[in-house]
C-alpha cells in the first residue's frame, strides 16, 4: 500500500508507530547534517526528519534532491518532536524516515502552494489543479461536498427521490440564451443544454413521482459576473399535491437544517415580505435584512418648498446611516462621487447630519428648517449621531440607486457580517412584466408559473395586475432560491402562452409535449430551485462563487486551464453540416 496513515492524523498517541506516508513536498529545510521536510496531503501536514546519524546514507542523500511539490512515499517511525508546532494537529510529532521513494518529480510551481499565495487570480485559474492543493480552495470544495451531502440527507429523509433528467433537450425562446448542440444524425437540427430541468420535473409530477429532487448542472449563455458562471448547479425540487405554504415550510426546514448542521447556527424566523414592500422599502427584491437603513419616502416633507430638484422629482427618498454624523466633508464628497459614477447614475445627493444635541445640519439648510429636517429624520428612523442620505428623481431609478448606496454604506460600516445569517421569503411577485420595446408581456419567473388563485379573473381584464403564486428565498442580500406553484390546467397554460405572445402553433411546437401531458391527469404541483454555488459561497462567508467550483470559468466564460471554448476540426464541422462564415 502507498500509505498506512494520512498526513493529518498522527499525534502523540502514535509515537513509536511504524508508518507509511505519501504526499507532496510542501517545503524542505536543509541544515547540512539534518533535513526536515513538510509532507502534505489533503488531510494535513506531517514533518519528516532525515538525520545523517540515524538515517541510511543513500536515503539521506536522496532527501537532499527533493524539491517543492515532489510526490514521495516514506516509511519511518513516529517520534516526539523537539520543537513542537501548536498550529497543526500533527505538531507534537515527526517521522524519522527510514525509506524514501520519489514517486514523481515536479517542476517549480508558478506560484507558492500555501494559504497566502503569491499567485494572482489569472495564473491560479490557469493552473487550477495546483490551486486546489492550497487549503483555502481545498477546504471550499470539501465545504461544498458537506453542504450537498446535508441537502441529500434532509430531502431523502423527507421522502424526496433523486431523479436524473436529460442534458440534451429542446431549445425554448423564454429566459436566457441557450447553449445549442448540433446533431450529427439529424442534419440542421440542434439540441439545447438545459437552463433548468423545469418541464421535466413537471412531467415527473404528472408521472406520479410526487417528491423529486436533483443536484443538477444547468447552462445559460449570458453575460457573466463574479457570482455567475455559464454552467452552474441547482438543487432542483418539485412536489405534487401542495400549496405554497407546504413548499415554504419544507424549504425553510432545509435551510434551517443546513445552517444548523453546516454552520452550527439556529435560525427561527423566516420573515415574509411582498415584492411591492421589498421594492418600496429596500429598492430591490432581494434585501439584506442583517441591518436596518429602510427607505423613508420624503415627498410629503420635502416638496412644495423652494428646492426645485425635489419639487420636480417623482420620488424623494432617504436612508439613515447609523453613526455617520461624524463624517467629514471629504468623506461625504467621496460618497457623492460614488453615487455619481456611471454604474449608479445619480446626479447628486443631499445629506442631513443628525447632531447629538438634537439639531440638524444639512446641505440644503437654506430651503428647509429644523422642523422639516426633523420630519425627514422621523420618516427615515434616524437617531442622534446618524446621517441621512437623500436621492430623488424617477421612482424606479432612484430606488435602485439608493439600494446600491445602502449596500455600499453597510459594507463600509461593517454591517454585512459573513457569520450572520438573515433569511427571508419574498412573495407575491407580478406574474407578468410588460416590455415596451417588444410591445408584449414577459413572464417574471417563467411561463409555467401559476397566478394567485384570487387574481385569476384579472388574466383577461388586467394581466399586468396579476400576482404570481411565486416566492424567492433571500439570504444576506442574495437570492438563493426561487420557485412557484405551477399551472397544471391546459386551458390556463394556453392562455398564459397567448399573453406571452405565442401563437397556438408556436406554443404547440415548443411545449406541446407538456400540454399533452396535462390531458392525462396533472396534479397540482409546485417547486423551488436553490442555486447551490451561491448558497455554498454565502454559507462559506464569501461573496463570489469561483472558489467553491472545482474548475470555474473566467469573466469571459473561458476555461483558461484547458483553453476552451476552442475551434474544432473542419472534418467535425462537415459531419455536423456546419459551415463557418
Amino acid at each position: 500500500m502507498f500509505r498506512s496513515h494520512t498526513c493529518g492524523e498522527l499525534n502523540a498517541n502514535t509515537i513509536n508507530t511504524e508508518v507509511t506516508l505519501a504526499g507532496w513536498v510542501q517545503k524542505t529545510r536543509d541544515k547540512g547534517f539534518m533535513i526536515w521536510v513538510d509532507l502534505r496531503d489533503r488531510y494535513g501536514i506531517t514533518q519528516l526528519i532525515f538525520d545523517e546519524n540515524r538515517t541510511d546514507k543513500i536515503v539521506f542523500e536522496k532527501a537532499k534532491s527533493l524539491g517543492r511539490e515532489f510526490v514521495i512515499q516514506v516509511k519511518g517511525t513516529v517520534i516526539e518532536r523537539e520543537s513542537k508546532n501548536k498550529n497543526i494537529p500533527t505538531g507534537d510529532i515527526e517521522i524519522l524516515v527510514s525509506e524514501l521513494t520519489i514517486l514523481n518529480q515536479a517542476m517549480l510551481p508558478p506560484f507558492t502552494i500555501e494559504d497566502e499565495t503569491d499567485g494572482g487570480e489569472d495564473i491560479r485559474m490557469k493552473y487550477r489543479y495546483l490551486d486546489i492543493r492550497r487549503n483555502p480552495v481545498k477546504n471550499s470544495l470539501l465545504f461544498r461536498h458537506n453542504v450537498a451531502m446535508e441537502v441529500r440527507k434532509y430531502l431523502s429523509d423527507q421522502g424526496f427521490c433523486e431523479v436524473e433528467t436529460p442534458y440534451l433537450i429542446k431549445s425554448t425562446p423564454e429566459g436566457a440564451r441557450d447553449f445549442v448542440v448540433p446533431s450529427r444524425m439529424n442534419e440542421g437540427q440542434f439540441y439545447a443544454l438545459p437552463q433548468s430541468p423545469q418541464t421535466f420535473k413537471q412531467l415527473l409530477m404528472v408521472g406520479g413521482m410526487d417528491k423529486y429532487f436533483q443536484i443538477v448542472k444547468c447552462f445559460r449563455d449570458e453575460d457573466l459576473r463574479a457570482d455567475r458562471q455559464p454552467e452552474f448547479t441547482q438543487i432542483d425540487c418539485e412536489m405534487a399535491f401542495v400549496e405554497q405554504e407546504d413548499i415554504l415550510n419544507t424549504f425553510e426546514g432545509l435551510t434551517r437544517h443546513l445552517l444548523k448542521e453546516v454552520k452550527g447556527i439556529e435560525v427561527d424566523k423566516f420573515p415574509r415580505i411582498t415584492y411591492d414592500y421589498a421594492m418600496k422599502t429596500y429598492g430591490n427584491d432581494k434585501p439584506d435584512i442583517r441591518f436596518e437603513m429602510k427607505f423613508g419616502e420624503l415627498n410629503e416633507f420635502a416638496q412644495h418648498r423652494d428646492f426645485s430638484v425635489f419639487n420636480s422629482a417623482e420620488l424623494v427618498v432617504g436612508i439613515a446611516a447609523p453613526g455617520c454624523a461624524t463624517y467629514t466633508r471629504k468623506e461625504i464628497d467621496a460618497l457623492i462621487d460614488w453615487v455619481k459614477r456611471p454604474q449608479i447614475g445619480a446626479s447628486g445627493m443631499v445629506y442631513v447630519k443628525c447632531e447629538t444635541d438634537g439639531t440638524f445640519k444639512s446641505s440644503v439648510d437654506k430651503f428647509y428648517n429644523q422642523e422639516d429636517l426633523a420630519n425627514w429624520a422621523k420618516a427615515t428612523n434616524a437617531k442622534a449621531g446618524d446621517m441621512i442620505f437623500i436621492l430623488s428623481g424617477n421612482a424606479h431609478k432612484t430606488r435602485t440607486q439608493l439600494s446600491a448606496l445602502r449596500m455600499e454604506l453597510a459594507t463600509r460600516l461593517g454591517l454585512r457580517k459573513p457569520d450572520e445569517f438573515a433569511p427571508l421569503w419574498v412573495v407575491d411577485f407580478p406574474l407578468l412584466e410588460f416590455d415596451e420595446e417588444s410591445g408584449r408581456y414577459h413572464a417574471m419567473h417563467h411561463p409555467f408559473t401559476s397566478p394567485k388563485p384570487e387574481d385569476i379573473d384579472l388574466i383577461n381584464t388586467n394581466p399586468g395586475a396579476v400576482r404570481a403564486n411565486a416566492y424567492d428565498m433571500v439570504l444576506n442580500g442574495n437570492e438563493i432560491g426561487g420557485g412557484s406553484i405551477r399551472i397544471h390546467d391546459k386551458e390556463l397554460q394556453a392562455r398564459m402562452f397567448e399573453l406571452l405572445g405565442f401563437t397556438k402553433e408556436e406554443a404547440e411546437n415548443q411545449f406541446g409535449f407538456l400540454m399533452n401531458a396535462f390531458q392525462y391527469g396533472a396534479p397540482p404541483h409546485g417547486g423551488l430551485a436553490f442555486g447551490l454555488d451561491r448558497l455554498v459561497a454565502i454559507l462559506g462567508g464569501q461573496e463570489t462563487i469561483r472558489d467553491f467550483i472545482a474548475f470555474p470559468k473566467n469573466n469571459s466564460g473561458r476555461d483558461v486551464m484547458i483553453d476552451a471554448p476552442s475551434t474544432i476540426d473542419t472534418k467535425q464541422l462537415d459531419e455536423l453540416h456546419i459551415m463557418l462564415k
